[in-house]
């Protein structure tokens, strides 16, 4: 969430950066101008009949001790019409605060500067490319038909328990499963990032602090019955760790990781695109949060860029990263890169990864900060990556490294599956 101070001091600045996202943010960034001229007004009202209203309370209990009854009975009348004002004018404050909250909720991040301008997908920018893309055999599999012959993935089995989306994994394909998300987390462990295990479910106050709240309801499974959400990933309940927290300055920065199912609904996939893992409504990831002094933050982001580069470049996996352009980019990103690898058997790119700084905006909305040397509290950034997801990597792993005899096995995986190849 933007913070309203920002706003009203900059108001020309923040209507063109988020002009970069393609959104013309006049009509709000100007009501929330007006809303917070009108809460402010009124705070200093209610301050003042307050004020007044202590100070005859003084003076009535003063009077009442020197024997002026009928003075203090005269002035006890004006007592109870500024209690009743001061009661309008709170209602009147919570009601203007409660407005300027709902359309701050619906002003996105504002992007940093080297973000570039862009509409789509395609406008993205390529900033990083690495491996050789595989020559594959006559006859090679799309991963879904190999998921099949080698019956270590059930999509029907999936669609019969649950729907599409829900792939059950089997044999060999639930070890190398396995094997991905151990592999994953102890190399984060081995970076610093210390390891959670973190609840599946969380309440409304979690998905607003994070930002999936309201931008992304309609793509949360919503357990209406006890007003809870599935998490669509484990940056949600591991940045919440830190709401309504004050860390002091010489603890920064917070290093966390976390392995969890994650649910989406992705309302409206079809096509050819949504092909066995390319897209699922339940799907496994290791995520890295991190919690970080705002001079601290792009130096970090880098790092987090390079980590995750370090485990494809060890999957031997052809990846590419880009950096996502205004209008792909998510709704509380400042900056985002993407990690793609190559679908040989697809001949297409898919995203594995997301690594993001939100700067301020998720940490505003949390109440996240750090007390720094001088006892002064300031907001602190927070970032977030896939390290890795899951599907798409294993999809990555089946295609390119099919061989007529069988799907080998990433050489830095086969200590965690205990075999080399599935045949």
């Amino acid at each position: 969430m933007l913070q309203t101070v920002f706003i009203r001091e900059n108001r020309e600045k923040v209507i063109e950066a988020l002009g970069k996202r393609n959104i013309d943010a006049t009509e709000m960034v100007d009501e929330v101008i007006a809303l917070d001229e009108k809460r402010r007004s009124t705070q200093v009202e209610l301050d003042t009949v307050l004020s007044e209203s202590n100070k005859l309370s003084k003076d009535i209990g003063e009077m009442m001790k020197a024997g002026e009854k009928e003075k203090a009975l005269l002035l006890k009348e004006k007592t109870g019409q500024l209690k009743e004002q001061s009661k309008e004018l709170s209602e009147e404050l919570n009601k203007v605060s409660e407005e300027l909250l709902q359309v701050l909720y619906k002003l996105p991040n504002l992007p940093a500067d080297i973000v570039p301008a862009g509409k789509t997908p395609e406008d993205n920018l390529e900033v990083h490319r690495e491996g050789d893309i595989p020559q594959l055999f006559e006859g090679a599999l799309p991963h879904w038909e190999l998921a099949k012959k080698y019956d270590i993935i059930d999509f029907e089995l999936g669609n019969k328990i649950a729907g599409a989306g829900f792939p059950v994994y089997k044999g060999k394909g639930a070890r190398l499963q396995r094997a991905l998300i151990t592999y994953f987390l102890d190399k984060n462990t081995d970076a610093g990032y210390k390891e959670y295990q973190v609840p599946h479910l969380v309440n409304e106050a979690s998905g607003y602090g994070t930002g999936q709240l309201p931008d992304k309801e309609g793509q949360m499974y919503h357990v209406g019955l006890d007003d809870m959400y599935l998490i669509p990933t484990a940056e949600v309940p591991v940045t919440n760790f830190f709401r309504d927290v004050i860390i002091p300055e010489n603890e920064l920065p917070v290093l966390c990781t976390a392995y969890t199912p994650c649910f989406r609904r992705e309302a409206g996939s079809y096509g050819a695109h949504v092909r066995g893992l390319n897209r699922l409504h339940q799907f496994d990831k290791v995520e890295i949060v991190r919690v970080e002094h705002p001079d601290n933050s792009y130096a970090a982001l880098d790092g987090m860029v390079e980590h995750v580069k370090t485990l494809l470049q060890e999957l031997k996996l052809p990846y590419r990263i880009l950096r996502l352009c205004g209008g792909d980019m998510g709704f509380t990103s400042a900056l985002t890169y993407d990690f793609e690898v190559f679908s040989t058997a697809q001949d297409r790119w898919l995203e594995i990864s997301s690594v993001s700084n939100f700067e301020t905006f998720q940490a505003n909305r949390l109440k996240l900060r750090f007390r720094d040397k001088d006892n002064k509290n300031h907001l602190a950034h927070t970032l977030n990556g896939s390290s890795l997801a899951l599907p798409r990597v294993l999809a990555g792993i089946l295609e390119n490294y099919q061989t007529p005899e069988g799907i080998v096995v990433p050489e830095v995986l086969r200590p965690y599956t205990g075999f080399d190849i599935i045949n």
